[in-house]
């Protein structure tokens, strides 16, 4: 461990590292997912949920199936744009590659060639594991790994394609990072994100706790059971994710600094306070085939719903396609605009 603190303190200079917190989080990070082979793991009733109330009425209409397809398809646009071209990706905090594994294979079997996606972690476990799965797919001449961390990210030329997949609410130096995607980024390339922006730490606003807390009390004792902190919580607990890690660190600053850093050709935000209840800390507690189970879902959806398009909750999810150029943007909802979506802190 300590040789591998080591080289990231290489990676990221000296200055980020007099910090002892920082030092504390990039240990619990690494350790965290130094044996997780499925970070997407999600509980069923956020299947049926997604399958329901978020793919076909937000995701569709645009083309997209999943977040996964998402990025495949902008990927093809690209290509179908300039079919010449040889495509150059860049995927930040990558993990153990699996997306861009599938990814490639996705690209590969539609018959685009001439690609490449580069692999950046700051996991040496993880990019290894990438490795091997990318050899498993016949992908190998596609992938390619890079250790470093992206807080200090120092981009090697131009990338058509940034890729950022659930990773920009793991990232402190935000500013940092977004500047050097804007460098490195083609004129006519995309930056597509699939994230969260939610307050830090993955903690409820006040307001939308206050929802969590009424529909909390419908829950019968077994259904409030924390399958990841493995406490019962017969009151909802606002936990802080970012306490000890980089979980969420600086979720809120993700949109506010987008706006500022990009253009928006496509903007598609969703989920607050449904999240609660369908993610891997309490969704798994739900039977998806349950028909209460299903009724408390619809039901906290419609308002969850309803607060985001009167303005009352801000989403905490969201799939965007950002541009270094000015673009018309398209939105979910004539409402949901990037800047309406931000919620300030009080």
């Amino acid at each position: 461990m300590k040789a591998l603190i080591n080289r990231i303190r290489a990676l990221l200079g000296a200055r980020t590292f007099q910090d002892e917190d920082y030092e504390r989080r990039v240990r619990n990070e690494l350790a965290n997912f130094r044996e997780v082979t499925n970070v997407h793991d999600l509980p069923e009733i956020f299947h049926y949920w997604s399958n329901k109330h978020l793919a076909p009425p937000k995701f569709h209409p645009y083309g997209i199936t999943d977040p996964e397809q998402f990025f495949f398809l902008y990927a093809s646009k690209f290509h179908d744009r300039f079919p010449d071209a040889s495509i150059r990706m860049v995927s930040i905090g990558s993990g153990n590659c699996d997306m861009e594994v599938r990814l490639a294979a996705k690209l590969k079997a539609a018959g685009v060639a001439d690609f490449t996606i580069d692999c950046l972690d700051i996991n040496t476990d993880m990019l290894a594991r990438g490795k091997v799965l990318a050899r498993e797919h016949g992908v190998s001449q596609h992938i390619k790994g890079s250790e470093a961390d992206f807080n200090r990210w120092k981009p090697s030329g131009t990338y058509d394609i940034v890729l950022a997949n659930q990773c920009l609410h793991h990232v402190v130096e935000l500013e940092s990072l977004f500047s050097a995607v804007r460098k490195c980024l083609n004129p006519q390339g995309y930056f597509l994100v699939s994230d969260m922006i939610g307050r830090n730490g993955h903690q409820r606003w006040p307001e939308a706790l206050a929802l969590v807390q009424q529909f909390w009390e419908e829950l019968p004792e077994s259904y409030r059971y924390n399958q990841l902190l493995k406490r019962q919580e017969p009151q909802y607990i606002n936990h802080n994710c970012a306490e000890d890690s980089f979980e969420g660190i600086r979720a809120q600053d993700i949109l506010p600094l987008l706006i500022s850093n990009f253009h928006f050709e496509l903007f598609l935000p969703f989920a607050n306070i449904i999240m609660t209840f369908i993610d891997r800390p309490f969704g798994h507690n739900f039977d998806a085939k349950a028909q209460w189970d299903r009724d408390f879902i619809d039901r906290v959806h419609a308002r969850d719903e309803a607060g985001m398009l009167n303005g009352e909750l801000k989403p905490t999810s969201m799939l965007a396609v950002l541009r270094t150029t000015k673009v018309e943007t398209t939105q979910l909802h004539p409402k949901l605009s990037p800047t309406f979506c931000v919620r300030n802190p009080d």
